[in-house]
């Protein structure tokens, strides 16, 4: 199993309901092929960085799932023939995930290696030589 992520862009008139069934088959698909759903964040409607089949505004719709590569061909040929779908992007995350972990795991070992910083002495006041002591100390 690997992990993904599915970003994509469906026509800003789009309904609700139509967002949740495409939401819906995927997720049927990545179940069915073994996978797991993790994360779906729904971004709404926004602007895009340019004009898609004469549109100037996509829903948007992030997916994170692990799935075995068939699921994912069977994911982005769904998407592609889909009448209601703009744009995809299919990103294979788990190598980042590793990478993130591996950089963590440097990090805490390298500080668990560095020594505490010394405990800060408590303050005594700053005697000046042949000044005469405050009023309670004497020499």
């Amino acid at each position: 199993m690997r992990v993904y992520e599915e970003l994509f862009i469906l026509k800003p008139d789009a309904a609700d309901e139509e967002v949740d069934q495409v939401v819906e088959q995927l997720s049927g698909v990545i179940l069915s092929g073994g996978g797991a759903v993790d994360k779906v964040d729904k971004w709404g409607v926004r602007k895009l960085a340019y004009r898609i089949q004469k549109r100037q505004e996509g829903h948007y719709v992030l997916i994170q799932f692990s799935a075995n590569p068939a699921s994912v061909k069977e994911i982005e040929r769904r998407l592609r023939v889909s009448d209601i779908v703009l744009k995809f992007l299919t990103v294979r995350i788990d190598e980042d995930l590793k990478r993130a972990a591996k950089r963590k795991k440097q990090r805490e070992a390298r500080a668990a290696r560095k020594p505490a910083p010394p405990a800060p002495a408590p303050e005594q006041p700053f005697a000046v030589p042949g000044a005469p002591a405050p009023e309670g100390e004497k020499e």
